[in-house]
């Protein structure tokens, strides 16, 4: 079997993009973010779609305060289109 690697985030859209994979032939690992959602229930839902779905494995990234604020949306805000983006 092929392995994929499929971003589980508890909603219809992942859950179907797992569910095809799956459906291909491919072994799934479902991979979640934890990153201060208001409310668990989408990592919970999250965890019920890979086991219903039959994902090999699931792994869950917790992402700090810090982390969240580094990411490319944030360095894109700060910059202008026109300025290169530190590497």
């Amino acid at each position: 079997m092929k392995p994929a690697v499929v971003l589980l985030s508890g909603g219809l859209d992942s859950a179907t993009t797992l569910a095809i994979a799956r459906s291909q032939g491919y072994e799934a690992y479902a991979l979640s973010f934890a990153y201060g959602q208001r409310h668990s229930r989408e990592l919970d839902s999250a965890g019920r779609v890979a086991t219903a779905l039959g994902a090999k494995n699931r792994l869950v990234l917790t992402l700090d305060q810090d982390q969240r604020r580094s990411g490319p949306r944030s360095d894109r805000a700060d910059m202008g289109d026109d300025q290169a983006r530190p590497e």
